[in-house]
């Protein structure tokens, strides 16, 4: 089975954005009902997340904090300047395995998926794959 590439344009540097329906979109068009899907970010300062998606202040601590524990520092020896980005992408991880059940998402009541953007704005993309049981 082939994967489904979803393009994400963020607009900062640092950005969390829902991709929550497009994955939901993309297991629709693949008529998966029962298995898993996998999605994974091709991107070194990029990753993806599970998390809360109720409250939007819950993106905005999250980034504040990755930017306390992991702040720009010009004493980094990557000549590209984004040493942070690269640091954060590992500590997001690339890539989430979600169940899929009746053709839904078995997200938690409040859980959301999300691209985490760390060297941003660029146009982005993101790679589903949808597996049968």
């Amino acid at each position: 089975m082939k994967h489904l590439e979803i393009k994400i344009k963020t607009t900062s540097r640092s950005q969390v954005v829902d991709i929550t329906s497009k994955v939901q979109e993309a297991v629709n068009d693949s008529g998966l009902q029962n298995g898993i899907v996998i999605v994974y970010v091709p991107h070194t300062t990029a990753g993806v997340a599970i998390n809360e998606n109720a409250d939007p202040d819950v993106k905005t601590d999250f980034l504040m904090k990755m930017g306390d524990i992991v702040p720009v520092d010009p004493s980094f020896k990557h000549l590209e300047g984004n040493a942070d980005s690269h640091i954060k992408a590992i500590i997001t991880n690339t890539s989430q395995t979600i169940f899929v059940e009746n053709g839904k998402l078995m997200l938690g009541t409040w859980q959301g998926i999300y691209f985490c953007e760390y060297d941003g704005p660029r146009t982005r993309k993101c790679w589903i794959k949808c597996m049968e049981e």
